[in-house]
């Protein structure tokens, strides 16, 4: 279905979501060090021109809940929508996984969480979108034992399964590197389960590298990566039929930064598959698989 949204990135799991009157912001957070401050933090000019504004929590974690959300709670069109099991000073409706509320014409579905809290999808102007909180395979395959690598993996599917099938235009995923090897299986396994459309890595704990190499990596013919990782950037994302345009911002310069515009149709998808098969003999360039399967190592060899 047609649509458009522009989504900014915040810092760490921060983003703001605009789709046509409604503004969603998700677990805003300054940092540790105060990352955001002056033009880059959120501000009430931000919040100016909507119909309404809805804040996330999906959990309590300091990187995820930041008080400095209330300091807009004097406007009357500002909603806040938190995980049922934050602490009880915050404020805001509470909402547990499975539960679904209705604001204007944004209808909320809580999700279940791997962690503390909840995920959050959105249906809003026709468009589906996801933030998954910490919801992720949290194996930490290289410390772990076996059992408790399993034990991770039925917990993440099982959070994960009621996902499968619905429409998800956008989704922002948690993609950790702390955790060592394989640590974007969780995103690898959402990406060929879900199908998002656009998926925008976070929680990449401040190594940009790892956002922007795995957004290159993850893109399939269902999915198209998207990596923002300064605070403002922000991409516009218009969803056509058969296509989708992406423009990427940067908030310092205030202009297009023409190297991340791109549009993508399933024609070109077609093409771009072949003449990935045929440069790389990867046999998986025309598969659902969003990772590379042949290591720098590999092709060296060749």
């Amino acid at each position: 279905m047609p649509g458009q949204v522009t989504v900014t990135y915040f810092h760490h799991s921060g983003f703001m979501a605009a789709v046509e009157d409604t503004l969603l912001i998700f677990d805003y957070w300054r940092g540790e060090n105060n990352n955001l401050t002056g033009a880059t933090a959120l501000s009430e000019a931000d919040l100016k021109g909507y119909r309404q504004v809805l804040f996330f929590v999906t959990h309590e974690h300091p990187d995820h809940y930041d008080q400095v959300i209330y300091d807009f709670k004097h406007l009357n069109y500002v909603h806040y929508i938190i995980a049922e099991d934050m602490p009880m000073e915050a404020n805001g409706d509470r909402i547990a996984a499975g539960d679904q509320r209705t604001y204007g014409g944004a209808r909320v579905t809580a999700y279940g969480s791997t962690d503390l809290g909840v995920s959050f999808y959105v249906e809003v102007g026709g468009l589906h979108i996801f933030h998954a909180g910490d919801l992720n395979l949290w194996h930490w395959r290289e410390e772990s034992t076996l059992r408790q690598i399993t034990q991770a993996e039925n917990l993440y599917y099982a959070a994960v399964q009621p996902l499968i099938g619905k429409p998800i235009d956008v989704c922002m995923f948690p993609v950790d590197p702390r955790m060592g090897g394989m640590f974007e299986a969780g995103a690898n396994h959402f990406i060929m389960t879900c199908k998002p459309r656009v998926f925008i890595p976070m929680h990449w704990q401040g190594r940009s590298e790892v956002a922007a190499d795995f957004a290159r990596r993850c893109r399939t013919k269902y999915t198209e990566g998207l990596a923002l990782t300064k605070p403002r950037e922000r991409a516009e994302i218009t969803f056509d039929k058969n296509a989708i345009n992406i423009h990427v911002y940067l908030a310092a310069e205030q202009r297009e930064d023409v190297l991340k515009r791109r549009r993508r149709t399933e024609n070109e998808d077609v093409v771009q598959r072949a003449l990935d098969a045929f440069e790389t003999g990867d046999p998986f360039a025309e598969s659902d698989l969003p990772v590379d399967h042949i290591t720098e190592n590999q092709k060296k060899a060749e």
